[in-house]
């Protein structure tokens, strides 16, 4: 725009200044197109030119609004990649909304990522603070419908099933393996239990070898007994082998100090088959044992598990307000049943001995303090995953659809017990806006054309960051092959170590044989035989 300020006669000022107009095309918040349409001279007789008086017929303006999320998977994610810059379910359906309404939109990040706190002073932070302030059009995400919030800007119809609260733990399930009966005892105790083993087989050996009453040192003591065994190295071996099995050892030592060491050896041997019998039935049984905790009171009457939700969350405030509804509950009971005004008669009426109404929460509140309160949902999670068990450890209390997409995308995690305290999620808007009534029909009938039931098919059963865990074994099942089938490959590797024997038997015997044969043709080859004179046959070497 090139231009002067003028002014005329009658001292009217006016500017005069020439103009290109265009047309501009914008997709998806960038300029597409650019086109010429004419030209605008103004001044004190300006008049507009167009290049084309058609130009204009077709003309169309498309309403961009701003749109402000906070990321919570999988209802809005921060993907690069996609043409927004963000994916999920809310960004499926707001594009269902804008093509269904012919506006467009551009995605900004909350202030802090976050859904927004308020303060004493009744000052809001995060995507409320956006909104208030006009900064923001349309709040997008999985905004709870709350009292306090419905108080500073508007929300639209739920777009959402009703969403409570749940618990997420660490799951007591643990993952088949062929190989579990060798996890049963650590790696040093089945060392010592070698070493051990070889150790009393070499006792074995040196004191049959060395008493002056063993067997083999003195075999005319015990000429009348059918038992002869002489413990060499070998039979050592074997003997503690089978000693470990119901087949038993065999034969015992003849001597006193080797029936002793062999008495020590069934006893260990017994303690430690008794030990690995026991944490075996344990170890294949503990994946199926059910959750000990199954509810939120299940959680407050035990103290093993410590559990809070994230500080400034929705389930945070939820159960510190239920924690100060009970305190106001208890002193509104307490002025009732000391108020001097009330006669006898009256007050007998409200005299109890247990306080009436539960301080569940009030504890719950305070554990939930003493635990710490943690800062992030990743936080959280981690908390959880370093729980020792399901039975010990830290649970996290959030809205039902962070704790089953946390299930969803892991093997370790699970969602406990029955949602609570339910609110449907809503499109938040500023307060007054046209907009809401606009959404409200277009979400309707996206519901009515089950098209919000697609979409969290589509980012619930079918999302591509799902993980595919193994089904957890049914308890009125018997054990499976995935649990004990490493026993059958322990058959396996002693019958193909028993073939490999055998082969390297059959070719030492059939090698000595022919070395034999060898040997006496040898022989025969120099000799010649001849008949003595007593008729016995022999033979002589030929020079």
């Amino acid at each position: 725009m090139i231009g002067s300020f003028n002014m005329d006669s009658n001292g009217k000022s006016y500017m005069n200044f020439y103009m290109d107009m265009s047309i501009v095309t914008f997709r998806q918040n960038n300029i597409e197109k650019t086109t010429q349409v004419g030209s605008w001279q103004a001044g004190l007789d300006g008049n507009v030119t167009f290049s084309n008086e058609n130009v204009l017929s077709n003309f169309t303006s498309t309403q961009i609004y701003r749109v402000v999320v906070v990321e919570q998977p999988p209802f809005v994610y921060i993907a690069k990649l996609a043409p927004r810059g963000y994916r999920g379910y809310c960004i499926d359906m707001m594009d269902m909304i804008a093509e269904a309404l012919g506006f467009d939109y551009e995605i900004q990040l909350a202030t802090g990522n976050k859904m927004g706190d308020m303060d004493d002073n009744g000052r809001w932070d995060g995507m409320m603070k956006d909104l208030i302030d006009k900064k923001a059009d349309i709040g997008l995400g999985s905004i709870s419908v709350m009292a306090e919030r419905e108080s500073f800007i508007d929300f639209t119809v739920p777009y959402y099933d009703l969403v409570g609260y749940s618990i997420l733990m660490k799951t007591s399930y643990v993952p088949p393996s062929i190989y579990k009966f060798l996890t049963v005892l650590e790696d040093d105790v089945w060392i010592s239990i070698i070493v051990a083993y070889f150790i009393t087989s070499f006792l074995l050996w040196a004191f049959d070898k060395y008493s002056p009453n063993s067997y083999q040192n003195n075999p005319g003591k015990y000429e009348d007994e059918d038992d002869k065994r002489i413990f060499t190295m070998k039979e050592s071996l074997w003997f503690c082998m089978t000693s470990l099995t119901p087949q038993g050892g065999g034969d015992a030592p003849k001597q006193l100090s080797g029936r002793l060491v062999a008495a020590t050896w069934w006893l260990f041997g017994f303690i430690i088959i008794a030990s690995y019998t026991a944490n075996l039935a344990a170890f294949l049984t503990v994946s199926r044992l059910e959750h000990t905790i199954e509810s939120l009171d299940d959680l407050y009457k035990q103290y093993r598990v410590t559990y809070a939700p994230v500080n400034g969350s929705n389930a945070m405030i939820y159960f510190q307000r239920m924690s100060n509804i009970e305190d106001k509950f208890y002193e509104i009971w307490k002025e009732m049943s000391l108020n001097d005004s009330l006669s006898n008669l009256e007050r007998s009426k409200l005299a109890v001995w247990d306080y009436p109404i539960s301080d569940k929460f009030s504890k719950i509140w305070q554990i939930m303090q003493d635990s710490g309160l943690p800062s992030s949902l990743t936080e959280a999670v981690a908390k959880v995953r370093a729980s020792k068990s399901a039975t010990s450890g830290f649970a996290f209390i959030a809205d039902a659809t962070d704790v089953k997409y946390q299930e969803l995308i892991s093997c370790d995690l699970v969602a406990v017990g029955d949602e609570f305290s339910r609110k449907p999620y809503a499109l938040a808007v500023q307060q007054g806006s046209p907009l809401k009534n606009r959404l409200n029909g277009v979400i309707l009938d996206l519901m009515n054309r089950r098209k919000l039931e697609s979409l969290r098919k589509k980012w619930w059963e079918n999302n591509p960051e799902r993980m595919e865990c193994p089904d957890p074994e049914n308890p009125s099942e018997g054990i499976s092959m995935r649990n004990i089938g490493g026993v059958f490959i322990l058959i396996i590797i002693g019958i193909g170590m028993a073939i490999g024997i055998l082969s390297l038997e059959y070719y030492l015997y059939h090698r000595e044989k022919e070395i034999k044969i060898i040997g006496v043709r040898d022989i025969v080859d120099g000799t010649q035989m001849y008949t003595g004179s007593a008729g016995k046959t022999s033979l002589k070497r030929i020079e």
